[in-house]
Parts: structure tokens; C-alpha cells; sequence
């Protein structure tokens, strides 16, 4: 690890290709450590997620980037390891959710977190219920780490956790992973279209988030918009009902 290339500005972390330069030899290994560090610990926030995969998947079929060498990618490594970092980062976020509650959030606003961020993960939480939460999430940069703590400390329980979580965490990886590796094998100069892809794929991301919004709205206007409403876990409650 050349830890002379280390981004000097915070702006730059966000660039997938500087984490890579940085990690050199062990790229494949700081993939999945940033992985996991995106989706367990709050800090991670700050991390290169969706672009990250999809530049790492490119470069298991080339080595050159806008000029720069970089380190082959094994794809079978990511493609097992991806998920796994997915998923037992999640796990350790809703644990330290369950373990420390509100405390884990009670911090004043910085450059590294913001109440505003906790209160959309809470969002996505209440909207489309638990499950579909944490699938969704995966998919939504900055919810895909707060949503795993919150999850944990308003009772989600562990086993239906795991279970959601290693669907989201196997789709979202290895998606981006082989959607990479693809077009760095049959598209020249791939390096072109890495900026395009990743908003291709926030795009895509949005589609089923607004569809479950659309969905809502339609339910809303129905005939039982006055009836009991199914009860929702939110920060001002104790737990998952």
C-alpha cells in the first residue's frame, strides 16, 4: 500500500479510482474491506460504494484506467467476497445498533455525519417495512449504513435481519461486480463510460423505491385511508413492533 497516493482532500475519498491506486497489490483486499466498513460502521458513509464496485468489476477485465495502471481484480474473489464483506458488515451495524440504541446516534452533526442522514434511513424503514428496507437500501447511498444500526436498535430481529441482508447484500455486489467485469470485456475504452454507468445505475436503483412510493400513494387513496394503520417503528419509539 503506497500510502504517499493517500487522497488529501475529503472529495477525492469519494473516487473509486483513488482508493484503488492507494491499495495497490491489495486492491481486491481494500474492496472488500471498504465494504465492509460502508455497511458497518457510521464513518463508512463516506466511503465510494456503487462506484467503487462497478470500477472494481472493470478491472478484472482490464488493467488501465483514464491513463492510470491499476492492480488486476479477480472476480471469482469478488464475487465471493463481496457478499460476504456485504453481509457481515451489515450484521455488525444492526449489532451495534442493538447493543448501543440511540446512543450510537446521539452526536452533533459533522462532516462525517448528519442527523438528516439517520432520519432518511428511518424514512425508507417506515415506508416499505423492515424487509424491503434493507434490500432497498443496498441500493441507496448513505442509507446503506445507517438503515443496519437503526434496524438493530428498534428491534428487527436478528434471524429476518440475516436473511434480508444476505439477499441485498449477494444482489447489490454481484450485480455491480459482473455489470463491470462485462463492459470492461466488450466495450473499448471502457474508462469512458464509468461516470456514465454509475448514474445509469443510481437511476436504476431509484426505479423500485419509486414504484413502492407510487404504490403507497395509490394505497393511501383507497377506500381504507381511514382505517387503522399498520404500526411503524421510529425514532421516537422503543423497538420494532
Amino acid at each position: 500500500m503506497d500510502l504517499t497516493a493517500l487522497p488529501l482532500d475529503i472529495t477525492e475519498w469519494l473516487h473509486p479510482t483513488a482508493w484503488l491506486q492507494l491499495f495497490g497489490t491489495f486492491a481486491t483486499i481494500g474492496v472488500l474491506a471498504i465494504i465492509f466498513a460502508e455497511t458497518g460502521l457510521l464513518v463508512g458513509c463516506i466511503l465510494p460504494g456503487d462506484s467503487l464496485l462497478f470500477t472494481a468489476g472493470i478491472l478484472t477485465a482490464v488493467s488501465t484506467v483514464n491513463g492510470q495502471e491499476f492492480q488486476s481484480l479477480s472476480l471469482p474473489w469478488l464475487l465471493v467476497g463481496g457478499p460476504v464483506a456485504a453481509i457481515a458488515g451489515a450484521q455488525l451495524g444492526h449489532f451495534l445498533g442493538a447493543r448501543y440504541g440511540r446512543r450510537l446516534f446521539d452526536r452533533p452533526d459533522s462532516r462525517i455525519f448528519k442527523q438528516e442522514w439517520v432520519e432518511k434511513a428511518e424514512h425508507y424503514f417506515n415506508r416499505f417495512g423492515p424487509a424491503k428496507a434493507v434490500v432497498l437500501a443496498r441500493f441507496i447511498p448513505i442509507v446503506r449504513t445507517f438503515l443496519n444500526p437503526l434496524a438493530g436498535m428498534l428491534g428487527m430481529d436478528a434471524k429476518k435481519f440475516f436473511i434480508w441482508n444476505a439477499i441485498g447484500g449477494i444482489v447489490w455486489t454481484d450485480a455491480l461486480f459482473l455489470l463491470g467485469h462485462f463492459l470492461g470485456s466488450e466495450v473499448p475504452d471502457v474508462e469512458k463510460y464509468i461516470l456514465p454507468g454509475v448514474a445509469v445505475i443510481l437511476v436504476l436503483s431509484v426505479i423500485p423505491i419509486i414504484r413502492e412510493v407510487l404504490k403507497g400513494r395509490k394505497a393511501d387513496h383507497g377506500p381504507n385511508k381511514n382505517g387503522p394503520e399498520e404500526s411503524r417503528p421510529s425514532l421516537s419509539g422503543d423497538s420494532y413492533r
